[in-house]
C-alpha cells in the first residue's frame, strides 16, 4: 500500500510540474507564435522518425515496401497524429471552453483568442509547413496540385489567425474537419498491406463516408450558418481577416464536396465487388 501511495504522490508531482512548465514558462513565452511553429516541426520529425521505427519492427512487409512508400507510410503517420490532436483541441476550444462563446461582455467573437490557441495555431502550422515542404520535395508522388493547394489556403489562414488573433474561431471549425485524415489513412494502409479485400478495408470505408459527411459537409454548413449570424462581427475584422473567412472556407468546402463524390463511388464500387 506504501509503494502505492508513493507512486500516485509521485504521478501528481510530475503532472504539477508539467502544469508549471506549460502554463507559466511555454504559453507565457513572448515567442509562442515561433516557438510553437518549431515545435510542430519538431513534432513531425519526432513522429515521421517513430512510424518508421515501430512499423519496420511490427509490420513485417514494411522492407518489401518501396523508397517512395515507406516515406508516404510515415508521412500518413505523421499527419495522422497531427490530426488527432488539433481536431481534439479544435473541438475543445470551439465548443467546451469559454472563449469562443457568445456572451458579448468578452468582446466580438471574431477577435477572442488565448496563449492556448495561438500556441495550437502555431503547432499546426509548423504541421503544414512540413508537409507541404515534402509535397514539394517529392512531387507529385505524395500528392497532386489539389493537395498543394489545400495545404497552401489551410497554412496562410492558419499563420494570419495566429499571429493577428483574428477570426480563430473559423479557423478552428475547419481544423475540426482534420478528424477524418486518420481514417483516410488507415484506408492507405490497408490497400498498400495488401488488405484492400477484407472486412477492415470496407469497415473502414464507411466509416470514412459518414465522418466525411459530418465533419467536412455539415460542419462547413455550420460553419457558413454560423458566419451569417455573427456578420456584425466579422465586419469589424481587417480586411485580410475578413477575405479569409469567406475565401478559405467556401474553397476548402468545394474540395470537400469533390472528394466526398470520390469516397462515395469508392465505397458503392467497393459494395458492389462483394455482392
Amino acid at each position: 500500500m506504501q509503494v502505492s501511495k508513493t507512486s500516485v504522490m509521485a504521478i501528481k508531482a510530475y503532472q504539477y510540474k508539467a502544469e508549471v512548465l506549460v502554463k507559466d514558462y511555454l504559453l507565457a513565452d513572448p515567442f509562442v507564435h515561433y516557438t510553437s511553429v518549431f515545435g510542430g516541426i519538431f513534432m513531425c520529425k519526432m513522429v515521421y522518425d517513430l512510424t518508421q521505427l515501430i512499423s519496420s519492427y511490427y509490420f513485417k512487409g514494411y522492407a518489401s515496401l518501396t523508397k517512395i512508400q515507406r516515406i508516404e507510410w510515415n508521412n500518413r503517420g505523421m499527419s495522422s497524429v497531427h490530426a488527432i490532436f488539433i481536431a481534439a483541441m479544435s473541438l475543445y476550444l470551439v465548443f467546451f471552453s469559454d472563449l469562443f462563446s457568445d456572451d458579448l461582455a468578452n468582446g466580438p467573437i471574431t477577435y477572442r483568442n488565448s496563449q492556448l490557441s495561438t500556441f495550437t495555431l502555431g503547432v499546426s502550422v509548423g504541421y503544414f509547413f512540413t508537409d507541404l515542404a515534402m509535397i514539394f520535395w517529392l512531387y507529385p508522388c505524395l500528392g497532386g496540385m489539389e493537395y498543394v493547394l489545400h495545404h497552401a489556403l489551410s497554412a496562410c489562414a492558419i499563420t494570419y489567425a495566429m499571429l493577428s488573433g483574428e477570426g480563430q474561431i473559423y479557423t478552428y471549425m475547419v481544423l475540426i474537419s482534420e478528424a477524418t485524415t486518420p481514417g483516410v489513412n488507415l484506408r492507405w494502409f490497408l490497400d498498400t498491406a495488401g488488405m484492400k479485400r477484407s472486412t477492415a478495408y470496407l469497415v473502414n470505408g464507411v466509416v470514412v463516408f459518414f465522418a466525411w459527411l459530418v465533419a467536412r459537409i455539415l460542419l462547413f454548413i455550420y460553419l457558413f450558418y454560423h458566419v451569417h449570424t455573427h456578420y456584425d462581427q466579422i465586419e469589424q475584422m481587417h480586411t485580410a481577416g475578413y477575405l479569409l473567412v469567406f475565401i478559405v472556407p467556401a474553397s476548402l468546402g468545394v474540395m470537400n464536396l469533390m472528394w466526398f463524390m470520390k469516397i462515395l463511388k469508392g465505397l458503392l464500387k467497393t459494395l458492389a465487388k462483394r455482392q
